[in-house]
């Protein structure tokens, strides 16, 4: 990145914005820590809240007094001011100021219908109110900025163009220094949106470099909001609002995440610290582990799958060059390839997984033909190994004969019985570890605890030290063949932790028409799986 390259202003409202996505709640450290990893990162604006809302909002405020910002300037968001009421006597505009953020974002209403059928005020009030809401925070000694959110800026240019750009020439006359232009409803398309960006633009008599910039707030209710963002930056804004991941009300936000690896890769602009693009992927998980979120698969540029290979053709190519199926070098957002084994792979997927721990597979042309029969015919029968790259490596040592066998399962049962009060688990697990066999019983909260406990048991002589620091996670069951119905083979797979505090994770499967016997065969793999890289 070069400095010479333009500047793109990334502002971030996933504090506020973002939390009005369903089912997305943030405590107070969880705001601050995000906040803090944007600052870090080189965000240039983050959001606070509407500090008069709730008092977690009020709280995030008096806490962000007392930090240190690297690089972000901290804004409070809100309203403009209630008709009738002066700016300086409406408590809204009052918390604003009190908040102490150095940059107030003001929203107004841009839409004629908008203003009269929903505010019920007249066009003219709406503007004064826009100009003066705008003018009072302007005012404060430590406001260094006042941003006006146009809510419903498009919808509003097609229905009336000139009062859509009275409102921004009244937010302009306050002292407003971006008027930023909102696709609200999210229904906006990306020729619309640069058209009327590229005419507020003209019609304002804006300059490049000038103190009064365009920025852009889209919403994807259309999926578009990414390609909207880009259009108004082609158009001349020079600051995008989103959220990380593109959480966000109804379909969401932009999400910045993307909106960054696009300016930089695609439209070549100056965005985030040097060095925070390789670490953009690390963000987008962070905020997700925040948020507790699952992160979508095929996420642009930090997803686990987008730059994954499953197809055998790609795999082979890749192999050759990443440039053959890939937009960018996976590192350069620091992500990585995966390449993926399936029964849709080719010989060229098994040697990729599988050779930096099998190197001599990688020259075995018939033993990787003999695993990949293996895979599709396993994968016919239910098996997923792209959600289990644990039970693929055990199945690729097995084919080796180099998998170690620390235990051998004898027999197993589990027993539930049930009342009127609830029922009780109780699993037996015979083992024969080192030639000597031993049969162990174990109470659980279920068939799963309870075998589990079990083979724990079994085997804490030998490796009780080891197996402490092997932890379940979660737990996955998923029915293979649903027409069968309950008679169904089921798919379980098992995600662990293995490790203390920085823990290295991995999942293993399970198939059979039994889910105790699935269960079973996942946990025995994982305990494996696990004391292969523990047991030295």
């Amino acid at each position: 990145m070069h400095a010479s390259q333009q500047l793109l202003e990334l502002y971030d409202t996933t504090l506020r914005d973002g939390t009005q996505g369903l089912g997305i709640s943030l405590t107070l450290p969880d705001k601050i820590a995000i906040a803090q990893r944007l600052d870090e990162m080189g965000f240039d604006y983050v959001e606070g809240g509407f500090p008069l809302s709730n008092p977690k909002d009020a709280a995030f405020f008096e806490e962000a007094k007392t930090i240190h910002w690297k690089h972000a300037k901290i804004c409070a968001f809100g309203m403009t001011r209630r008709r009738g009421v002066s700016a300086a006597e409406d408590a809204g505009l009052r918390a604003l100021v009190d908040s102490g953020a150095p940059v107030i974002t003001i929203v107004g209403k841009t839409h004629p219908a908008q203003v009269e059928q929903v505010m019920n005020v007249s066009l003219e009030e709406n503007l004064a109110m826009i100009a003066d809401s705008v003018a009072h925070c302007r005012q404060a000694p430590h406001v260094t900025a006042v941003f006006y959110d146009a809510e419903h800026f498009f919808d509003g240019y097609k229905a009336d163009a000139s009062y859509a750009m009275a409102t921004l020439k009244a937010a302009m006359a306050g002292g407003a220094t971006r008027l930023v232009l909102c696709d609200t409803n999210g229904g906006s398309l990306p020729a619309e949106v640069g058209a009327a960006t590229r005419a507020a633009f003209e019609f304002l008599g804006l300059a490049s470099g000038g103190p009064v910039q365009l920025g852009i707030h889209t919403h994807n209710d259309s999926g578009l909001a990414i390609a909207n963002a880009m259009a108004a930056v082609s158009g001349g804004a020079v600051q995008v609002q989103g959220t990380i991941n593109g959480i966000g009300e109804r379909c969401g936000n932009a999400d910045l995440v993307t909106m960054a690896g696009n300016a930089s890769f695609k439209m070549g602009r100056r965005v985030l610290a040097a060095g925070a693009l390789e670490r953009l992927t690390e963000l987008s998980r962070f905020v997700h582990a925040r948020c507790s979120t699952v992160q979508p698969t095929g996420q642009p540029y930090t997803g686990p799958g987008a730059f994954a290979h499953k197809g055998g053709m790609h795999a082979h190519a890749v192999g050759k060059g990443g440039w053959t199926y890939e937009h960018i070098a996976p590192e350069s957002v620091g992500n990585a390839r995966r390449v993926v084994v399936s029964e849709l792979s080719g010989v060229s997927n098994i040697a990729a997984t599988m050779l930096a721990a099998q190197p001599e597979l990688a020259q075995n042309k018939a033993l990787q033909r003999q695993v990949l029969e293996r895979v599709q015919d396993l994968e016919h029968a239910g098996w997923v190994f792209e959600d289990a790259p644990a039970s693929l490596e055990l199945l690729v040592k097995d084919a080796l004969g180099a998998r170690p066998h620390f235990f051998k399962p004898l027999r197993y049962r589990c027993e539930v019985a049930g009342s009127a009060y609830g029922a009780s688990t109780e699993a037996t697990v015979k083992v024969n570890v080192g030639g000597q066999e031993g049969l162990h019983v174990a109470e659980g909260d279920g068939p799963v605890n309870a075998l589990d406990s079990a083979l724990r048991a079994a085997l804490a002589h030998a490796y009780g030290s080891q197996l402490c620091k092997l932890h379940l996670r979660d737990y996955v069951v998923r029915v293979v063949n649903p027409t069968a119905e309950s008679a169904a083979q089921v798919r379980v797979r098992v995600d662990f932790a293995s490790g203390g505090a920085h823990p290295r994770t991995f999942s293993t499967l399970g198939v059979d028409a039994n889910i105790i016997a699935a269960s079973f065969r996942a946990l025995c793999d994982g305990f494996d799986y696990h004391l292969m890289g523990a047991v030295k």
